[in-house]
């Protein structure tokens, strides 16, 4: 399999970099030039900083007070260099300086709204909170977060101050003129507590209750409501559990069937700590678990099986909204810091998703530093 390059008259494509949940509370946020109260309240570890040691354990003195660029290390100049029209990612932290946490839910993540130049620094266009982490400091939590996103200039979706703000999709501007619509719902799969749904006077996320035949043409029909001839659609779900490659086939059929009625072009998948299987079903990419892009969770024992420290930038390339290539960037994270995937963790990458995205008949291969998706009925005519 190799890229081909556009040819003059070719239709306008897009390329988008999404990636997985981006945690940049608790520990990261430790580390920043102004960080929250590091109290926190779960079952083993009550202080935010112990994170810290935890990392420092596996893999060496961490810096504090970092620069605004310092979490992404090497991802940022592979990202520019790859040029993405629209950044889109899973923020899977409250920006709030809110101290009282969600009752007993257990884990609880923040970040200090002064460390907002940390995530401005790899220029998000859209952020996606509808997730299980984006109301731990409650729903005073989450109006500050929407605020703080709003005043950096990041348009966000998939939560608001009540049930219409909450289900409204991010409007970006595509290359060619058109829109994109980025929407974002959460199921309760994921462990979003069904109290967090937005209501008529709550602020909340936009929550699917069920994957059901009545749910999918519930959400399809508000879709179909904002969606104008010319517009692409993406849906971004938080759903599932965090580890294992099981993909239910509820989830293939709920996305099908959004792609059957022409709703979505693009279903954008998180949740899982490390990237599933990848489906095209009519020419329309399905990503059914980007995995974690950045987090805390160095040094922590468990799953090691999943390679949790390996992380996936996912650049697909549209065409009328449908997929000409979906390239793939490996990273690994290394103290609180994405660092280039080494080789041998590439290779790992390549045979695992090739692995699982064959179970759909699609296979990944491993281009020099990168990887790259084949699929059955693929129009290399078109490809880039």
């Amino acid at each position: 399999m190799s890229p081909e390059k556009a040819t003059p008259g070719d239709p306008p494509r897009m390329t988008l970099l999404l990636t997985g949940d981006v945690m940049t509370g608790r520990g990261i946020d430790q580390i920043q030039p102004h960080p929250s109260d590091p109290t926190l309240y779960e079952p083993y570890v009550l202080d935010a900083r112990g994170y810290l040691r935890l990392a420092e354990q596996a893999n060496g003195p961490l810096p504090l007070s970092v620069s605004p660029d310092y979490i992404w290390g090497d991802a940022l100049a592979v990202i520019e260099a790859a040029q993405p029209d629209r950044r889109i990612i899973n923020l899977e932290t409250a920006v709030t300086t809110v101290d009282d946490p969600w009752p007993d839910k257990g884990i609880n993540y923040r970040m200090h709204p002064a460390n907002m130049d940390c995530l401005t620094a790899a220029a998000p266009d859209c952020c996606v909170l509808a997730n299980n982490h984006v109301i731990d400091w409650g729903r005073d939590g989450l109006t500050e977060t929407i605020e703080a996103l709003a005043a950096a200039g990041i348009q966000a979706c998939g939560a608001g101050g009540d049930d219409v703000q909450a289900a409204a999709p991010a409007i970006l501007p595509r290359p060619d003129g058109g829109r994109l619509l980025v929407f974002a719902i959460g199921h309760g799969s994921s462990g979003i507590p069904d109290d967090w749904a937005a209501g008529p006077a709550s602020a909340g996320v936009n929550y699917l209750p069920d994957l059901s035949t009545e749910s999918l043409e519930r959400l399809a029909e508000r879709i179909e409501a904002i969606r104008e001839p010319g517009d692409q659609v993406m849906l971004s779900i938080h759903w599932g559990g965090n580890w294992g490659y099981e993909i239910p086939e509820e989830q293939r059929a709920f996305a099908h069937g959004l792609i059957d009625r022409g709703t979505v072009d693009l279903i954008h998948g998180h949740s899982s700590h490390h990237p599933k299987a990848m489906e095209v079903h009519r020419g329309r990419l399905i990503l059914y678990g980007c995995g974690d892009f950045l987090n805390d969770y160095e040094g922590i024992a468990g799953h090691e099986r999943f390679r949790g420290e390996l992380s996936l930038a996912y650049l697909p390339t549209l065409c009328d909204g449908r997929l000409i290539t979906l390239r793939m960037l490996p990273f690994r994270i290394r103290r609180f810091r994405l660092e280039r995937a080494p080789d041998e963790a590439v290779d790992w990458l390549a045979e695992t998703l090739d692995r699982e995205a064959g179970r759909f008949g699609l296979s990944v291969e491993r281009l020099g530093d990168e990887l790259a998706l084949d699929w059955p009925g693929r129009n290399r005519s078109v490809s880039g």
